[in-house]
């Protein structure tokens, strides 16, 4: 059976703007989740030197909450989250009859429009929040404890200590499983498919059920998807010679 380049031509546009919001996706949710994780695993490891018991109680809860955070995220299926955050969570958030955040006709054009895009990004942003988290965790619990002393014997507080001495050094040894996540996240970003996020599975699914063939539509997008799997592991591995991550290790 001879390929079909016609329907790789026809659909071509199609791939290009999926390929384009596939990356956009997965930069936005890696993004989010880059702040997700760096609160929670701040809020894992950061030790309260100050304050009565309330304040201590306060930053227990907060490590109970990160902790609690990682174990559902890193421990229920991707595919699972998505679904719940389709069907449960954003419908609640955003709802005609009276949703939490929005309600009305905002919340049905919202929902019409936009709805499929951005539980996308909040479940893949929080999915990878919980993983971004333990790098975060590890990366800064790997630098040696003398550093945030020796930093606090120069008049520094634990938290300028924290911003100044120990995340630019844990930084740089995470950006090896930090690019893992992200590739990880980029081709895991297929899954949105099945809420109808016109992504690159989206448009194969749509070519391959037109014409009733598979081989042409699925083979383009596994080379676009190593295209830009190969283009990212590239980019993570000049970073981490330009910042002489190996050097730090």
């Amino acid at each position: 059976m001879s390929f079909r380049f016609d329907i790789v031509y026809e659909y071509s546009g199609m791939f290009l703007q999926a390929a384009k919001l596939t990356l956009g996706i997965t930069a936005v949710s890696v993004f989010i989740g880059t702040i997700l994780g760096l609160f929670a695993a701040l809020a894992r490891i950061i030790r309260v030197e100050k304050g009565g018991r309330i304040v201590r109680a306060f930053a227990w809860l907060l490590r109970q909450m990160s902790l609690l955070y990682v174990t559902l995220f890193r421990g229920t299926p991707l595919f699972v989250q998505i679904f719940i955050w389709y069907f449960v969570w954003f419908p609640a958030l955003i709802h005609q009859d009276g949703g939490l955040l929005i309600s009305g006709d905002a919340a049905t054009e919202l929902r019409r429009n936009y709805g499929a895009l951005i539980t996308g990004i909040l479940a893949l942003s929080t999915n990878a929040g919980a993983y971004i988290t333990e790098i975060f965790r590890a990366g800064i619990q790997s630098i040696d404890r003398g550093q945030i002393e020796a930093a606090r014997s120069l008049g520094l507080t634990y938290l300028q200590a924290m911003r100044y001495v120990i995340l630019p050094q844990a930084i740089r040894r995470m950006l090896p499983p930090f690019g893992n996540e992200f590739i990880t996240l980029l081709k895991d970003s297929s899954l949105l498919s099945a809420i109808a996020v016109a992504e690159l599975a989206f448009v194969a699914r749509t070519a391959a059920g037109r014409y009733s063939v598979y081989e042409e539509p699925y083979y383009t997008i596994a080379l676009i998807y190593l295209v830009m799997t190969i283009g990212l592991s590239w980019l993570f591995s000049w970073l981490e010679k330009r910042y002489k991550v190996s050097h730090h290790l």
